[in-house]
């Protein structure tokens, strides 16, 4: 079993930024990879990036240059740098993990971005 908690969400104006960390907890030695996803009411959950145990990452073409995802395995923890925020960007941003097959969720921190 792994356990994911997220923070560092919250408030923020327009043209700022945010550090999103997870931080995983049980059964890490066997996690493949991490990843950060988004939603808003009444749409679909959008992937942002993922990161693998060797290091390798993913990031959605809608996110480069934006948004990057890092990892630090010495706290068994994954970022998600956001940079350039717009109000759109404002939602509920989730991790998740795979581990031996199995996702596992955290329960997502919320952010919200005004013009």
């Amino acid at each position: 079993q792994v356990q994911l908690v997220e923070s560092g969400g919250g408030l923020v104006q327009a043209g700022g930024s945010l550090r999103l960390s997870c931080a995983a907890s049980g059964t890490v030695f066997s996690i493949n990879s991490m990843g950060w996803y988004r939603q808003t009411p009444g749409k679909r959950r959008e992937f942002i990036a993922r990161i693998t145990d060797g290091g390798s990452t993913l990031h959605d073409n809608s996110y480069k240059g934006r948004f990057t995802i890092s990892r630090d395995n010495a706290k068994n923890t994954v970022y998600l740098q956001m940079n350039s925020l717009k109000p759109d960007d404002t939602a509920v941003y989730s991790c998740n993990a795979i581990s031996r097959g199995s996702t596992y969720w955290g329960q997502g921190t919320g952010v919200t971005v005004s013009s």
